[in-house]
């Protein structure tokens, strides 16, 4: 089971919160969630500088709120907020609606899964061992408070003829346990011998008892004034 199903759909609803949150009848979901889409591959595409592991979605009518969550929020908001408000009228233009964002800063970002895979395939880009790539991170990972990490690397490895898989795991990573906090990432690193994979998951302990989603909606924003 943990080898075949997202670590994190796995969890929705039960010690993971929905990443969109918002009720649309049957005429405007597929809308919705193709909105979303674009909203996501959109900030991947031209925010990728500002270290941006996650985008949380909330629609109230007809306002659209971003959730940012980001390593480097002071690259992203800009001085006095400017580049945070060209920004936001990107997407009001992509939607067609109006849009209020909300920065969220990453005070740990060796502990976010997806952070962690694109450094794992920008090392492997620049041609680096592979073994040394996935020890390094894990290691940094380990020292920032992970109790497991589990990581695999798979494509033409250091340029060789025929695609391999790589894997280095530290600690325990329970991918079947629903109270174990696993967080999951995903990166591509494109060279000229084809496109390597790069996944991790990183353990961050387990949930108490009488734990739920509630209490895991964002609540720390660093810039809680809504932009715009």
């Amino acid at each position: 089971m943990g080898q075949k199903i997202h670590p994190t759909g796995f969890r929705i609803a039960v010690t993971e919160p929905w990443r969109s949150r918002w009720y649309a009848n049957k005429k405007d979901f597929a809308k919705n969630l193709i909105e979303d889409q674009k909203i996501r591959r959109f900030i991947k595409k031209e925010w990728q500088f500002a270290a941006i592991p996650k985008v949380e979605i909330e629609r109230t009518g007809e306002l659209v709120t971003v959730f940012v969550h980001t390593a480097r929020p002071g690259v992203l908001i800009g001085k006095k907020g400017t580049k945070v408000d060209e920004f936001r009228q990107e997407l009001e233009k992509l939607t067609g609606k109006p849009v209020r964002m909300k920065i969220i800063e990453i005070h740990r970002p060796e502990m976010e899964a997806n952070l962690v895979a694109e450094a794992v395939a920008e090392q492997l880009g620049k041609r680096i061992n592979y073994r040394r790539a996935l020890k390094k991170v894990a290691d940094t990972s380990m020292a920032a408070g992970a109790k497991g990490i589990k990581i695999r690397v798979a494509g033409r490895l250091q340029g060789a003829e025929m695609s391999r898989v790589g894997n280095f795991r530290r600690g325990r990573v329970p991918c079947g346990t629903l109270r174990a906090q696993v967080d999951y990432g995903f990166a591509v690193c494109p060279t000229k011998y084809g496109t390597l994979g790069c996944k991790v998951w990183i353990f961050k302990g387990e949930y108490g008892p009488g734990e739920t989603t509630k209490g895991l909606l964002p609540v720390r924003a660093a810039s809680d004034r809504p932009v715009g």
